[in-house]
């Protein structure tokens, strides 16, 4: 990067953090820590919860998925309004009445300790491993830029966050991501204006987006019927995001302390829900916006020059590698004649085009689509070698298809706003995180474990100390993330699925089953639930049965209520509910 992009890098980040912690002053308790003293309006409270959601995951990853996969991964958001409007009418109503830090102390007044205990740690246990996965996301972005060891990187970048989470609290992260979503939102227009600009002057934007289309990048709506049957393995379809996105962001934001954490500091009801219905007003547009970034990205590289693998650590060991290292060489050079042979069938293309010339458009668009999968083939080749046990890298480029595309090619100064804006967003998603994991186990472990009787200075110290536990261990996760084998926004979303539609089905239970009144019943029936999500996602990974991530969410949901139910039939009710839940 040039000195003017280190400016501006150092420069936004430094005023993002002072103002954090300048507005960070708060009372010296849990209120204040965690919950901002509930005192925040709704128009920070949506800023928190899209700045929570909008990690460096969703700026680096997506924009890289859709130049893979195309822009059909916005309909996994498809299911979040009709989530918030539920979410708005049964959840938030019992969390603002009954004052709580967590969403797991319900269930305890609900049923019993040992089941806010179980749905708590599965909440600990996905969250932090989830938040781990993001801290590996900024730190690509430095081991990218510079060369550094990734795993070095890893701890510069987490001791980092751990300092600034420590510091200020929910209050520094909710005003820190009030700027940080401004920022981000301008560069990322910025970075697609660019996009658009840099292509040749006779390329307008509908032909860009009529290149990224032709080549099955604009594929935002499919039905996921193959050959008039429903392919249950399409991770990203109409339904699939419908329903298993639904489920998925109801338990997201109605059950993940991360989310709750940041609509409980809402000042009164009404706008905890205000900043709710927005955010399920935003974020489909929002998404549709960074996954078309991406689409543009493919048309620009469609008339330049792409680079045959996006990770050049990864290319360099291939370069380096005994066994590789002329194949890489001729295999390069293969995909340079392809590349300029395609550069030349998109031109024809786009000209045939604007020309209303049928035959010469169908000619061209059949050249350039046969290009395209040479070019694929040589992609996934190189991909082989370098997961390759002689090469021992890792093979997935998706998390660096837009970074380098913004160090390659952006303007000085640019470069340096666009990669603020990946670490800002890393900064403030953890940080939430981070502060909701510090939260829950204070809350739900530490007061109900300890027999000691702590002051609100000593809980606030103690918070603290959570805090700082739980960013080495997203530390730690981060170490194991290098060869995850998916793109870094997939890899979040299948490990929460993991564990949301089991956490979901209980506070279904709770909330719409009345009549069972035991938390054992609740407990084991959400322990059975558990095991058959993970039975599924085993036997999807071995090939035993074909099922896309998403539908884990409704079979977690639906089998804590069938076993609750079924349970509740064999065992009777112990304990009677407490009045007014």
């Amino acid at each position: 990067m040039s000195q003017v992009d280190w400016i501006v890098l150092i420069g936004t980040l430094l005023a993002i953090i002072t103002y954090g912690l300048y507005k960070s002053r708060t009372s010296r308790n849990l209120d204040g820590y965690f919950l901002s003293n509930r005192s925040l309006p709704w128009g920070l409270v949506l800023l928190s919860i899209m700045g929570t959601q909008a990690s460096a995951i969703t700026f680096l990853s997506a924009p890289g998925q859709a130049y893979t996969d195309g822009m059909r991964f916005v309909q996994y958001y498809f299911g979040i309004p009709l989530a918030m409007v539920v979410i708005c009418i049964f959840f938030v109503p019992i969390f603002s009445r009954l004052k709580v830090y967590t969403a797991y102390e319900y269930l305890e007044n609900r049923f019993d300790n040992k089941t806010r205990t179980l749905t708590s740690f599965l909440f600990l246990l996905q969250r932090g491993l989830s938040t781990g996965i993001s801290v590996f996301a900024p730190s690509i972005i430095l081991s990218s830029l510079f060369g550094w060891d990734i795993y070095w990187t890893n701890l510069f970048m987490g001791g980092l966050l751990i300092i600034y989470t420590i510091s200020g609290g929910a209050k520094a992260v909710a005003y820190t991501q009030q700027l940080q979503l401004i920022i981000i939102f301008t560069g990322m227009f910025l970075a697609a204006y660019m996009v658009v600009n840099m292509l040749p002057k006779d390329v307008s934007f509908t032909d860009a987006l009529e290149v990224s289309g032709k080549l099955g990048k604009l594929n935002v709506i499919t039905t996921g019927f193959e050959n008039g049957r429903f392919n249950w393995s399409d991770q990203y379809n109409l339904w699939s995001g419908l329903i298993g996105g639904f489920f998925l962001a109801l338990s997201y934001f109605g059950t993940d302390q991360s989310q709750v954490g940041r609509y409980l500091t809402a000042k009164s009801l009404k706008e905890s829900r205000m900043g709710l219905l927005m955010n399920g007003l935003v974020k489909v547009p929002m998404q549709f916006a960074i996954l078309l970034i991406g689409a543009l990205v493919f048309t620009f590289y469609q008339f330049n020059k792409a680079p045959l693998f996006f990770n050049d650590v990864q290319v360099k060991k291939l370069e380096q590698s005994a066994v590789y290292k002329d194949s890489f060489v001729l295999i390069q050079q293969q995909y340079d004649v392809i590349t300029a042979k395609k550069q030349q069938a998109v031109i024809n293309y786009t000209a045939a085009s604007d020309g209303n010339d049928k035959i010469r458009e169908e000619q061209s668009l059949a050249e350039l689509k046969t290009l395209q999968t040479e070019a694929n083939a040589i992609r996934t080749k190189v991909k082989g070698w370098i997961n390759s046990k002689e090469v021992g890298g890792d093979g997935n480029d998706t998390n660096y298809i837009f970074l380098r595309f913004v160090v390659d090619n952006l303007p000085v100064g640019l470069v340096g706003l666009l990669i603020a804006i990946i670490f800002l967003a890393s900064w403030g998603s953890i940080a939430a995180a981070i502060n909701s994991l510090a939260s829950c186990t204070m809350i739900d472990f530490h007061r109900r474990f300890t027999k000691k009787k702590d002051s609100g200075e000593d809980e606030y110290r103690l918070s603290k100390w959570y805090t700082l536990a739980w960013g080495i261990f997203c530390i730690v996760v981060a170490m194991f993330t290098y060869n995850i084998g998916n793109s870094l926004i997939e890899a979040v979303n299948v490990l929460g699925s993991l564990f949301y539609g089991v956490i979901l089905g209980v506070f279904l239970v709770a909330f719409f089953i009345k009549k069972i009144k035991s938390g054992h019943v609740v407990f084991w029936g959400a322990v059975l639930a558990e095991l058959l999500v993970l039975t599924v996602f085993i036997f999807t990974k071995v090939g035993i049965l074909k099922m896309g991530f998403l539908w884990l969410n409704p079979i977690g949901a639906f089998a804590v209520l069938f076993f609750s139910l079924l349970l509740h039939a064999i065992w009777p009710p112990q304990t009677p509910p407490k009045e007014g839940l």
